[in-house]
């Protein structure tokens, strides 16, 4: 069976990707004790789905005691690794997650993609490229389903893609082959605590590879920019800005990648991609060319750009009601995200803004919103101080009107009744959603169903 058989194993929050950890571990033998916050009646639906398993259930208040009786802790992302009873185990006792085995395991090589934002729309963008370029893509980490019941299947020839959070990354001792960073922004700075240690954990994402590997960065933006200096595998960079030597960027409205000969490639224009946004402009150039190194051709990258059309909850257009667009951009979870929601548009915009405060500063969001909007429309825990960045960045005058609302439904009916023709309704929370919905993903469904319920 391998490595684990008898190995007595803790398996910390019980979160999607280790629900299949659990299923594997159990496949090769382990004794696993599965720890929780919740009480054992929160998990009753989970506890039957493993009612054929032998498991330690280990739930409430004390569900991280006895971590240092163990060969091994796999966390879950979501997990804050600062808590003391995890902070103690660190070099007594084997910290681990999904991701780390996928990554030991692998036969195939694996891409990973990070970032404060773009990585979903970029890590899609580049499985596309790849499958067209008739490579099998296994797509896994952050969005899709778990790997690691399957990765030992997954033959050499395949591409492993991962998008890699920086949850997923902070306690990772092993790089992919290949690796992306989109850009580097504030976020999660209610968990990581300071932006130097959100950096450090993106760091991991590169910092283990050898000559052998191959890493893709952001020239435009000043932190991924640094980080080609220390990289230690072949580093290429994309641009928005300039011409690039070994690399990808915009020439004018066109899309340009360098060969491995040196030869400058256009490979696709801005009037011919379905994607809205500088921002889109952006995850094309880095998915062409991270998809390049990865074995993708140039007609299958050439052909994506033109026919790929995005990605749910990003930039998603709903609906267009008596004359007004209605777009779902529930991803954006940070005031950076947003900020590219907003300069997507060259029409009058209403957003709908607010939700969970992850101690991020809205100083320059609201710099875009009092600029670029003509209402804004807040709710959620974060809705008051959104609208005190609004209001400093005019001075105390506003050139939005600004309306404060108590729930999602009560926003859509504000957004159709102050919207007019040509509007668009952009709904760019710039928050989390845990005040409210339990991801962004239900966020955004409940927007979709506000908007298209008569």
């Amino acid at each position: 069976m391998g490595q684990w058989v008898g190995k007595r194993t803790a398996v910390v929050g019980l979160g999607v990707t280790n629900t299949a950890l659990i299923r594997y571990l159990a496949k090769q033998g382990a004794r696993i004790s599965v720890r929780d916050r919740k009480t054992p009646d929160q998990l009753a639906g989970e506890r039957e789905a493993f009612a054929d398993l032998r498991l330690d259930w280990q739930l409430g208040s004390g569900y991280l005691d006895g971590l240092l009786d163990y060969d091994a802790v796999f966390l879950s992302p979501g997990v804050p690794k600062t808590l003391p009873a995890l902070e103690v185990l660190q070099g007594r006792v084997l910290v681990l997650s999904e991701i780390a085995l996928v990554l030991e395991l692998a036969r195939a090589p694996v891409l990973g993609i990070t970032g404060s934002s773009g990585k979903t729309t970029t890590t899609c963008l580049s499985a596309e490229m790849l499958r067209t370029s008739g490579i099998e893509t296994h797509v896994g980490g952050n969005i899709g389903s778990p790997l690691i019941e399957e990765i030992e299947q997954i033959p050499s020839a395949a591409r492993v893609l991962l998008e890699l959070s920086s949850f997923q990354l902070e306690h990772l001792t092993q790089s992919p082959w290949g690796a992306l960073v989109t850009n580097i922004s504030e976020n999660h700075l209610d968990i990581h605590g300071t932006m130097k240690r959100y950096i450090d954990a993106k760091k991991r994402i590169y910092r283990f590879q050898s000559q052998d590997g191959f890493a893709v960065f952001n020239a435009d933006d000043a932190v991924t920019r640094a980080m080609t200096y220390e990289c230690p595998s072949r580093v290429s960079v994309f641009s928005t800005q300039h011409p690039v030597d070994d690399g990808a960027f915009l020439s004018g409205r066109e899309f340009v990648l360098v060969d491995t000969s040196g030869a400058a490639q256009v490979i696709g224009s801005r009037e011919k991609t379905k994607l809205l946004g500088d921002h889109n402009v952006e995850n094309i150039l880095a998915a062409a060319l991270f998809a390049y190194r990865g074995g993708a051709h140039f007609d299958a990258i050439a052909k994506t750009i033109r026919e790929f059309c995005g990605v749910k909850h990003r930039l998603e257009w709903i609906a267009n009601r008596e004359g007004v667009d209605y777009y779902n951009d529930s991803i954006a979870t940070s005031p950076a995200r947003a900020a590219a929601g907003i300069r997507a548009f060259e029409r009058p915009v209403i957003l709908i803004a607010g939700g969970y405060d992850k101690q991020l500063s809205f100083e320059e969001f609201g710099v875009i919103v009092n600029r670029q909007t003509d209402h804004v429309i807040l709710l959620g825990a974060a809705a008051e101080k959104i609208e005190e960045a609004v209001r400093r960045a005019a001075h105390g005058s506003p050139k939005p009107g600004i309306h404060r609302v108590d729930d999602l439904a009560e926003a859509v009916s504000a957004a159709k009744r102050i919207a007019l023709q040509n509007m668009v309704v952009l709904f760019s929370p710039a928050c989390a959603s845990f005040d409210m919905f339990p991801n962004f993903e239900v966020r955004g469904d409940t927007f979709r169903e506000l908007v298209l319920a008569n």
